[in-house]
């Protein structure tokens, strides 16, 4: 007969396990000595204390869900209490009984997180929504409807809500677009409308002034041109492929009838030809502004010489072109350096930036974890395809900052 503090043979070969509940038979030897019986159920013994063991290290480690956590230490349970053993078969039924609460306190945990990233989205999403019904009532139509486009990818990017609530915030901020693209429409049609009626007016003005362009009753008929330009600038814009054919039309008609009064006042050429030294100078004092380096002195500067330049009377047809060309060049980059310190100061186009870039940041820091879990877990055809990801996202995060840098420069 053979026994050690967990188990005992006795002389029949039968072997014991001893618990709080008294011995139970687990089995018999007859092929050796006892203490080889005892040795042989100790080592099944161990067998289930690695188990456990390894049950533990997933329930610790890994994303291992409850309900497959619970059905392993219910298997485990089953093999403790009918184990056919020799060891502390109470202190594994007490770890498998913490291991419950384990998994108990981790499915809890998971419902608290679940349940703040739901919140989080939900306030996200609400906050959309927000913007959305703010910007529906824009009149800045399209920075409004790229913002609104940005929104739409934002929420996409989102995880979704209980469906009553996504649905509630997807209404609300699909009928914000709607909406907006109304008025938008309105608004271009009302505009088109405007176009139109403005054609119309300028196909009649440029009418009139072909019927005039051969009159030789020079004063009146000037005053009448300078009538007529008033109404055109009061008409507003016709459409893009009208506009510059009418007002070729009556620039041209006009150009007919003060050339036939130049040629009758002769005299005039030299007022013109001084005028033309004039502009000359105010055209080359207005080239200095460029490259513009301080916008809002430029800005001033062109316009008292503009002031001196309208003051200054005709110069000769055949120079014309070319003076005021040099004129509008200094124009043309004034308005360029304007649009370029709108692009750099705008707080919407600031924004996205920055939201993007917010977002790559995000999205490269999830990565660079995923690999990290992935190599820990000894996943290594998952992290190599991780990092070629990651390789992907950091080079659209490294241009996003480029963009952002932009701003600040």
């Amino acid at each position: 007969m053979s026994s050690d503090p967990w188990g005992r043979v006795d002389e029949t070969g039968t072997v014991y396990v001893r618990t709080a509940d008294g011995e139970r038979v687990v089995g018999s030897w007859q092929a050796g000595t006892p203490e080889e019986a005892l040795a042989y159920f100790e080592r099944k013994y161990e067998g289930l204390v690695v188990e456990i063991g390894l049950l533990e290290r997933r329930v610790r480690t890994t994303d291992l869900a409850a309900k497959e956590a619970e059905a392993a230490i219910a298997t485990l349970r089953a093999q403790v209490d009918e184990a056919h053993a020799v060891g502390d078969l109470e202190a594994l039924s007490k770890r498998l009984d913490r291991l419950v609460q384990t998994v108990e306190e981790r499915r809890e945990e998971r419902k608290a997180r679940k349940a703040k990233q739901s919140e989080e989205a939900k306030a996200a999403k609400e906050k959309l929504v927000a913007e959305a019904e703010e910007l529906a009532q824009s009149d800045q139509w399209r920075p409004a409807g790229e913002r609104l486009r940005a929104l739409v990818d934002t929420w996409k990017g989102l995880p979704r809500l209980d469906r009553k609530t996504d649905d509630e915030l997807w209404h609300r901020f699909s009928h914000a677009r709607s909406a907006f693209s109304k008025r938008r429409k309105a608004h271009f049609a009302q505009l088109d409308a405007q176009r139109e009626e403005a054609r119309k007016v300028k196909e009649r003005l440029a009418v009139e002034a072909e019927s005039l362009a051969k009159s030789t009753d020079w004063g009146p008929t000037a005053a009448r041109y300078r009538d007529l330009m008033t109404q055109w600038k009061a008409a507003g814009r016709a459409q893009r492929e009208h506009e510059d054919a009418l007002w070729g039309r009556f620039r041209g008609a006009q150009d007919v009838f003060f050339a036939a009064r130049g040629e009758v006042f002769a005299e005039r050429d030299a007022e013109q030809a001084e005028n033309l030294k004039i502009k000359e100078g105010l055209a080359e004092e207005a080239e200095k502004l460029v490259p513009v380096t301080d916008l809002k002195a430029a800005r001033a500067a062109f316009r008292a010489v503009n002031e001196r330049w309208e003051a200054v009377g005709h110069v000769p047809r055949d120079a014309r072109p070319k003076v005021e060309g040099r004129m509008h060049a200094v124009e043309r980059a004034i308005q360029e350096a304007e649009e370029a310190e709108w692009r750099r100061t705008n707080p919407e186009a600031r924004a996205r930036a920055a939201g993007l870039t917010g977002v790559l940041q995000d999205a490269v820091d999830k990565l660079q974890g995923q690999i990290e879990r992935a190599e820990a877990a000894g996943s290594t055809a998952k992290a190599e395809k991780l990092r070629r990801e990651l390789e992907g996202r950091q080079a659209l995060l490294d241009q996003a900052r480029k963009g952002l840098e932009e701003f600040s420069g």
